[in-house]
């Protein structure tokens, strides 16, 4: 579960960025980089936890 919303959240971001680009809205856009490193963060986060369990 943790990966299908760490995949939309990265679709959300990189909307936003775009969305940002053709409006030239700088503040879009950071929240767009902010929001797919945050999905980055927490795939990377979550895969990391499984891999320690036994």
């Amino acid at each position: 579960m943790p990966y299908v919303l760490a995949v939309l959240l990265l679709a959300v971001g990189a909307a936003a960025v775009v969305a940002g680009g053709a409006d030239d809205s700088p503040g879009l856009q950071g929240l767009g980089v902010l929001l797919a490193a945050g999905a980055v963060w927490l795939a990377v986060r979550t895969a990391r936890r499984r891999r320690r369990r036994p």
